[in-house]
Order: C-alpha cells, then sequence, then structure tokens
C-alpha cells in the first residue's frame, strides 16, 4: 500500500492498525512478532501481484522465515495463502485452519488468515479474523511438527537396511 510503500514498512497504514489491535487482544504487541510481504516492492498502481513477482520475492521470504525460525506463520489474504501453501485454493475455503508446512527448509504452523485489509471493509470478515486470531495462543502452545522426510532420505534410509522415516 501507499503508506508502507512511503514508509519502507509492512502494515503501517489502516489495515496495520487493525493488525495491531488484534495482536494486542492477544496480549501481544508489534515488538512480538516478525511481519514481512510476500513481495518486496510495490507493483505500479497498488495492483494485484503477478506470478513473476511472487516468484521472484518468494526466495527472499524463505530466507526470512529460515533466520526468524517461526513456530507459526500466520498468512495474510489470498496471494499470501496461495504462495505459501503451494495450492491455488483462496483464502475464503482455507482460512483459520492450521496446516504443516515446510518453509525456509523447517516445519511450521502455517495459519491462513483473512487480510486486515478486507475486514476494513466488510465487518462480517473482521469478525471472522477476529475469531480466527484467537486459535493463534493455542497454535503457539502446540510442539513444532517433525519436518517431513525427503523422498531422496527415504530411498537412502531404505538402501541401507534401515527402516523408512516417518512421513
Amino acid at each position: 500500500g501507499a503508506d508502507e510503500d512511503a514508509q519502507g514498512l509492512p502494515f503501517v497504514g489502516r489495515a496495520g492498525q487493525l493488525l495491531n489491535q488484534m495482536l494486542g487482544e492477544l496480549g501481544l504487541a508489534r515488538e512480538d512478532v516478525f511481519i514481512a510481504n510476500v513481495l518486496k516492492s510495490r507493483p505500479p498502481g497498488n495492483r494485484d501481484p503477478l506470478p513473476l513477482q511472487n516468484a521472484a520475492c518468494e526466495p527472499y521470504l524463505f530466507e526470512q522465515v529460515r533466520l526468524i525460525e517461526p513456530r507459526v506463520v500466520c498468512n495474510l489474504g489470498n496471494f499470501a495463502t496461495k504462495l505459501l501453501t503451494g495450492s491455488p485454493t483462496g483464502i475464503t475455503k482455507v482460512r483459520g485452519t492450521p496446516q504443516v508446512q515446510e518453509l525456509g527448509g523447517r516445519p511450521v504452523f502455517l495459519l491462513p488468515l483473512f487480510h486486515p485489509a478486507a475486514a476494513l471493509r466488510t465487518p462480517a470478515v473482521k469478525e471472522t479474523l477476529r475469531a480466527d486470531f484467537a486459535t493463534i495462543p493455542a497454535l503457539l502452545e502446540r510442539p513444532l511438527p517433525s519436518p517431513v522426510p525427503s523422498a531422496e532420505e527415504i530411498a537412502e534410509a531404505e538402501a541401507e537396511g534401515g527402516s523408512t522415516p516417518p512421513p
């Protein structure tokens, strides 16, 4: 957005204020979380990102995840959801349901959430977002999922005569 572009920081406009408010309702401050954008620069005219732009920025986002080592990643909105889940399924169908995903080479709980900008436009979406946000503390308490072995790791274990690692 324009405010974010001007300040060089994510979620500092009205949507960011709502995000801060909802974090506060959980007893979290902005400083307690790391906020990043999928795209590292604003598309011309603030249009929707193109697949090529998402692909160009993906390695930077995954490196941020690798360095930060989060337990939970809350992806806000349709574009982030599709990128991070690797699925074309939209936010409306998957929002509020935690998934185990590997991001930045490590397993995380991925929690798809409506984008705060959508919540500013629609009161019902705002209440849904608030309810989904309320699930974050319990998700933070859950033990991290075990890494899923790669096909190469499974083949290597089988070749060595050992048992196959659990999926």
